[in-house]
């Protein structure tokens, strides 16, 4: 069975005036993902926080959710330009994780292809890829305010989360390395 490369990509909002909160909760998973995963440390790239082994890299980006694409799409670029062999380009895959308002806290969905759902961030990602790349999406329920008024829920997305809530993000990683493992095996 052969491996594959996996670059995991969060989307959210940049640090620090929007760190932990649930709007950014993709990159609060992320920063947990290296314990469970054993990678090094984030550090500065041009483009963005890395952390990379041979099996899985993960990098967050800097851009703002709803202009996300962009960076996403050239990160990968620049990820699939590393690789050393046409099959490991071929055979790599690319993860995206983001916050999941129809979904309780603290869970996750895996989804592979489909549309943006409405999800501004996933729309700019979608749209910078070129034409017919799939990625694979790991949503990280946020739940959601009981109203459906626009401005209620764009003030609940934007709040920080607790510290209970931020501990949970730590275990959710633990979920999402899982999903990142099976990915790179290809069992998913």
């Amino acid at each position: 069975m052969s491996l594959r490369p996996i670059f995991v990509a969060s989307i959210g909002n940049p640090a620090p005036a929007y760190t932990d909160t649930l709007h950014s909760a993709g990159h609060t998973v992320l920063t947990h993902l290296p314990d469970w995963l054993l990678l090094p440390p984030f550090t500065k790239s041009r483009s963005g926080l890395l952390s990379a082994s041979p099996d899985f890299t993960l990098w967050q980006s800097p851009a703002l959710m709803n202009v996300s694409g962009k960076p996403v799409a050239t990160a990968w670029s620049t990820f699939l330009s590393s690789l050393s062999s046409p099959q490991d380009r071929n055979a790599a895959r690319l993860v995206v994780v983001h916050d999941e308002l129809e979904l309780a806290l603290g869970k996750i969905k895996v989804r592979d292809g489909g549309s943006a759902r409405g999800h501004n961030g996933l729309k700019s990602v979608i749209q910078a890829l070129p034409h017919g790349i799939a990625f694979t999406r790991v949503g990280v329920g946020i739940g959601r305010p009981l109203t459906r008024d626009s401005r209620e829920v764009a003030a609940y997305v934007m709040k920080k989360m607790t510290p209970q809530e931020v501990d949970m993000m730590a275990d959710v990683a633990g979920q999402v390395s899982e999903v990142a493992r099976e990915i790179r095996r290809g069992v998913r």
